[in-house]
């Protein structure tokens, strides 16, 4: 933006925030290089401790949270983001559905596993909880998912948002952009593949080198879970004798790698002919 105009006109105060997670979509950000410039010119920019020093937390127009509620000082600190917000975006699969650090919490035993891995200690850090996406604790306005972001998703994303418009939702799974690739289906070839419940925008780039989808952008809306689910359970076919039966269990751990709570919430209500829960 040219200077003359930045005196001019009011520009949006933008706030970019992380929780627990690997600080992958922020890193994606600051990654943008070519675009980095036209980030801060076209936004105030107040707050962003990868990419500066200089930050203040007043009251600001957008937040952009990376990362799950892990802690209970991740939960303080989200609430107060959402008070001093008017608008806030869930940054990547983390703050969207959990993140991998979500993977077990189906299982309910959180304080169990964090006993096994460091033992009886007692903790000088904010209090552990199981982890849960921003949505779990306070309003998300809109998401930016994936794992991590798509680098052009996101400034196709601020372009609008600077412009005073929200984001278009893409709303249909990473099979139409399989399809759009002319790749042959990874369950033809007895793969256990999540594409049919992944949101797309990926640009089917997994299955484009012949690896299954994991799901790491997240459930479509309105996934046929229950659906997938019991494809993959009774995968076997007197067309096809060499295929095999995939473990309902191993369905809900590859579902839940990434698609944590949301996976979690979605496998609870299906119906799985076959599966043994």
């Amino acid at each position: 933006m040219n200077p003359e105009d930045r005196k001019t006109k009011q520009l949006p105060k933008v706030g970019i925030y992380g929780l627990t997670s690997c600080a992958g979509d922020q890193l994606t950000i600051v990654n943008c290089e070519d675009q980095i410039l036209d980030i801060f010119g076209s936004a105030e920019i107040s707050s962003f401790l990868m990419a500066k020093s200089d930050n203040t937390e007043g009251e600001i127009d957008v937040a952009i949270v990376e990362g799950s509620v892990s802690s209970k000082g991740d939960l303080e600190m989200l609430e107060d983001i959402r008070k001093r917000s008017k608008v806030l975006i869930a940054l990547g699969n983390c703050a969207c559905n959990g993140g991998p650090q979500a993977a077990c919490v189906a299982a309910e035993d959180h304080k169990e596993r964090m006993k096994q891995v460091y033992g009886d200690v007692k903790w000088s850090l904010p209090d552990p909880i199981d982890a849960k996406p921003l949505s779990a604790y306070v309003k998300v306005d809109m998401q930016i998912t994936g794992c991590p972001i798509d680098k052009w998703e996101f400034l196709r994303a601020l372009g609008r948002l600077v412009k005073g418009d929200g984001p278009i939702p893409i709303s249909y799974p990473v099979c139409v952009e399989c399809k759009y690739n002319e790749n042959e289906c990874l369950l033809f070839k007895n793969e256990m593949c999540l594409g049919p419940i992944t949101l797309a925008g990926c640009n089917s780039v997994c299955i484009n080198h012949n690896i299954p989808c994991f799901g790491c952008r997240g459930a479509v809306i309105e996934a046929n879970v229950a659906g997938e689910a019991e494809m993959l359970v009774n995968m076997k076919h007197p067309q096809f004798p060499d295929r095999k039966n995939f473990d309902y269990q191993d369905v809900k751990n590859r579902a839940m790698m990434y698609g944590g709570n949301t996976m979690a919430e979605l496998l609870d209500k299906a119906k799985v002919k076959g599966a043994k829960k």
